[in-house]
C-alpha cells in the first residue's frame, strides 16, 4: 500500500512512518517543510505526484494554550489544512486518515465518552479540531477519524519525558488528580492505525490505551516503572486540583473514551496503558 503522512517529523508521525515502513508499505513521510498542508495547491500537487492509497493525517496545531490567542494560526492549520488534505485525497481516491483528540468533549461526563457522543469543545484547540473532523465527514467519502488522548512517545515532548526529568530534579512535585484519561503511547497507536487502513470500515473511532488514571495516578506510575529500571527519581509526588494551576485553556475533567467501534467492528483492543508505559520506558 502507498501510504502518506503528514506530520512526519512530529511524535506520532515518527512513529507511524517507521511502523508502517517495517510493515512493508511504501511510505511518503511529509514534514512541514516538505508538505505545508495550508496550501491546496501544494496538497494537490504532492498527493497528485505520489497517487497514495491512503493518507495518515498526522499534522496539527497542538499548543493548546497558545491556540486560545492565536486563533487564525489552530484554524488555518486544523481546519483549512486538514480541508486541503481532504479535498486531495478525494481526487486520488485515497482513504483518509484524521487524527482527531478528547479536546471535542466538554470534559464534564460522568461517562467515558463514546464516538456518537455530543462533540462540545470548550478551548479553541478543541473547537479547531471538531471543525477539521466535520470538514473530513463532508469532504471524504472513506475516511477514519480516530480520536486519542494523553498521547507520549520516544520522539518529542511529552508529559511522559517532563515528569521523568522533573523527578531526578526536583524534591518534591504537585501533580493535578482532578483530571482523568487514557494515557497513548504513540506505538500502540499507529499499530492500530496500521490495522485500520486495511479496511473499509470507515467512521469514528476512539483509540487509546485502554484503562484510564489521573495525571497524579499517571505520574506516580511512572515514577514507579522508572525506578525499577534504575531511574534515580528523588521527587515525592503530591495530588493538586485544577485550581492550583490555571491554564489559559481550559482542560477537560474527565477525557476518558470508550472504545465503541474498536469492539463493534471487531478490531484488536490497545493495549492497558500502564504496559504501553513500561515498553516506553525501556527504550528510552
Amino acid at each position: 500500500m502507498r501510504v502518506l503522512v503528514t506530520g512526519a517529523s512530529g511524535q506520532l508521525g515518527k512513529d507511524v512512518v517507521a511502523l508502517f515502513q517495517q510493515k512493508g508499505h511504501e511510505v511518503m513521510g511529509c514534514s512541514r517543510s516538505e508538505l505545508d498542508i495550508t496550501s491546496l495547491e501544494q496538497c494537490q500537487q504532492v498527493m497528485g505526484e505520489f497517487q497514495p492509497d491512503s493518507i495518515i493525517h498526522c499534522a496539527a496545531y497542538t499548543a493548546v494554550d497558545a491556540a486560545e490567542t492565536d486563533v487564525d494560526g489552530a484554524y488555518k492549520v486544523n481546519a483549512v489544512g486538514t480541508r486541503n488534505v481532504a479535498v486531495a485525497a478525494e481526487k486520488v481516491g485515497a482513504k483518509l486518515v484524521y487524527i482527531s483528540t478528547d479536546y471535542v468533549f466538554n470534559g464534564r461526563s460522568a461517562a467515558p465518552y463514546q464516538e456518537y457522543d455530543n462533540t462540545d469543545p470548550q478551548s479553541v484547540y478543541g473547537k479547531s479540531k471538531r471543525a477539521g473532523e466535520v470538514l473530513t465527514q463532508s469532504l471524504s467519502s472513506r475516511y477514519f477519524i480516530v480520536r486519542t488522548s494523553w498521547v507520549y512517545g520516544l520522539h518529542g515532548n511529552n508529559f511522559v519525558k517532563t515528569m521523568l526529568r522533573l523527578g531526578q530534579e526536583k524534591p518534591q512535585l504537585q501533580v493535578v488528580h482532578d483530571q482523568k484519561g487514557s494515557p497513548t503511547y504513540t506505538v500502540d497507536l499507529a499499530r492500530f492505525l496500521e490495522e485500520l487502513v486495511h479496511t473499509e470500515k470507515y467512521g469514528i473511532y476512539h483509540a487509546s490505551n485502554s484503562g484510564d488514571c489521573t495525571w497524579f495516578e499517571f505520574t506516580q506510575a511512572i515514577f514507579e516503572e522508572a525506578q525499577k529500571l534504575g531511574f534515580k527519581i528523588t521527587a515525592q509526588v503530591e495530588p493538586c486540583t485544577t485550581e492550583q494551576f490555571p491554564r489559559p485553556a481550559p482542560r477537560p475533567a474527565n477525557s476518558v473514551m470508550d472504545h465503541l467501534s474498536i469492539r463493534t467492528n471487531g478490531f484488536t483492543d490497545l493495549r492497558p496503558w500502564r504496559e504501553g508505559l513500561k515498553d516506553f520506558l525501556k527504550f528510552l
